[in-house]
Formats: C-alpha cells, structure tokens, sequence
C-alpha cells in the first residue's frame, strides 16, 4: 500500500521562530491515525529563522537524526560535543539515558530541517552525537545515512540503536531510483524539492509517502531532488 500524507494535511505549528509541520502527533498535534510508523514516532519538517533556535532542553530514550536541507543547524550538548552540520548532511544524536542539548540557526538565512525521532531498541543507551555528509551526487541507488540495521555495518552510515535505517538518494529530474523491503519492513518517505511518483503514486515535494506491504518501491522524481527515508520492521 501507498499512501501518500499531503504536506497541507500534516498538523502545524507557528511561533514566530519556527514554522513546523509534523508527519505524525506531535506537540499541541494528535492525531490517532497518525501516532508513528514502528518504532518511527516523529518525523517534524521544520524551518527556522536567522540568529534563533532551540535553547537547551533534554531528550532521554531516543535516536535523533537530523537532516539539513537549508542552511545550516549548529548543535552544542552537555557532554562537550559541538558542530555545525550544513544543508546535505546528516547528524544523529543519542539521547540515551539523557542528554541536554541547544540547537540554533546562527546563519543569515533560514535553516530548514527534517527531525526524525527512533524509539530505540532499549532505554539507557550512552548518549552522543556524530554528524556525516549526504551523498553528493545521483547515484541511482539508496544510501544508509543512519543505521541500526546489521546487514550496514560495514557502510559509514551513522549506527542508531534500533533495527531501522534512514536512507538518502539524490536524484536528477527524470532519474528513478528502486528499493527492496525486507520480509515485513516497511517504510516513510519524503521528497525534499520536486514532485514524485512511488510505485506511479504520485506526491509532491514535502508530501509523507508510507509504504507497507510492498517488496519493491520504484520511485522517479519529475525534478532534482533528495530523497529521505526510514525503512523500519
């Protein structure tokens, strides 16, 4: 099945810093139809103006990931870990048995990001953070940016604690890229800047896309895009 989240139907949230879409509940957004997909429970589309951000908070038992889509996020936790990840790339952190961390947009110009929050596979895992590159050019295939999996181990995806993977594809108008699901898997994707058809499904740019009972997805994109997604048991 295909079903396709249209990005006016996701709940919202506006605070004069931060213009926020969510996929699933989320905040003062519930909705009981949209409470995660497996262990996947949040996956927020958020935009965020220059010179503000989010001050210190904590986070305990969940895997974090955070793409960048424009701008750039800078990141600063209790545990001494800092950096700033840039539009293309990918941080994940751990919160484990509980960090406190600030995320700011210190840029000139918006910052626009997915978060995507993993339920891990046990509570109590040690906290941290790392960060990792997009793949820089179409390669006609998914890249495991995150991974929990044990079949990417080998790959220099970001490990998570959970068995579940966020992939990257970028790809040109025109290009499609296929994926195959594990017995039981399914998946949530979104397009960042162009329309798309999953399965000749069609979706717009920002549009939630979750897949379940299906062994392939083969998926075009009508513009230059990237491409995100979970694929989870």
């Amino acid at each position: 099945m295909i079903d396709v989240r249209h990005f006016d139907s996701l709940g919202s949230a506006q605070f004069g810093w931060l213009n926020a879409h969510h996929h699933f509940s989320f905040g003062q957004y519930h909705d009981p139809k949209r409470m995660g997909l497996g262990p996947l429970r949040v996956w927020n589309d958020d935009t965020i103006k220059p010179k503000t951000g989010f001050d210190p908070h904590p986070h305990k038992d969940m895997e974090i990931i955070t793409y960048v889509r424009k701008g750039a996020i800078t990141h600063k936790d209790r545990l001494g870990n800092e950096g700033r990840t840039v539009a293309g790339d990918v941080q994940v952190m751990h919160a484990g048995s509980g960090i406190v961390h600030a995320e700011y947009n210190l840029e000139d110009e918006e910052t626009q990001i997915f978060q995507i929050w993993i339920h891990p596979d046990r509570t109590g895992h040690e906290p941290g953070w790392g960060t990792r590159s997009f793949p820089e050019a179409s390669s006609g295939s998914f890249t495991a940016l995150a991974s929990g999996r044990g079949t990417d181990k080998a790959s220099n995806a970001l490990p998570i604690h959970q068995d579940a993977a966020v992939l990257g594809a970028k790809l040109k108008g025109g290009d499609v890229v296929s994926y195959s699901f594990g017995e039981g898997r399914q998946g949530y994707l979104v397009s960042t800047d162009a329309a798309i058809e999953v399965n000749g499904t069609p979706a717009q740019a920002r549009d939630g896309v979750a897949v379940s009972g299906e062994k392939t997805i083969t998926v075009k994109a009508l513009g230059d895009t990237d491409l995100v997604m979970v694929d989870v048991a």
